[in-house]
């Protein structure tokens, strides 16, 4: 007897369904077997893209007070010379990144010296007093 068209169609599907299944299954499985050799320590046997090499962090070292309040007064002069300005543009002034300016820019605003006025990249600095 000749399957009809719709029993052709649904053993087709079937057998495509079951297939896809087996190679999730292969690719977690692998994926898992990656993941528990790298918490081993055991260096992972998929290779690594050429483009991108692993960047590591390096040494970083707590500033001493006075390197904070000399970083404080210049960023407090660089605000007082550009007032309303973002602190990218106060930072290339100062010579530092926007990163290293947080604390200082957060004493100077604690002390009453500074004011910022906005949220997070679009926030402007205002000295107070002269």
């Amino acid at each position: 007897m000749a399957k009809s068209l719709e029993q052709k169609i649904g053993s087709a599907v079937e057998r495509l369904v079951r297939e896809h299944l087996a190679e999730c299954e292969a690719a977690a499985a692998a994926a898992v077997r990656d993941a528990f050799a790298r918490a081993a320590g055991a260096p992972s046997k998929r290779p690594r893209s050429t483009s991108a090499p692993a960047r590591r962090r390096g040494a970083s070292r707590r500033r001493t007070r006075d390197e904070i309040v000399e970083l404080e007064e210049r960023l407090y002069e660089a605000i007082c010379a550009h007032p309303g300005e973002t602190m990218v543009v106060i930072s290339a002034t100062v010579g530092a990144t926007p990163r290293e300016l947080n604390r200082p820019a957060i004493l100077l605003r604690r002390a009453g010296r500074v004011r910022s006025v906005g949220q997070r990249q679009y926030t402007r600095y205002f000295p107070i007093g002269a």
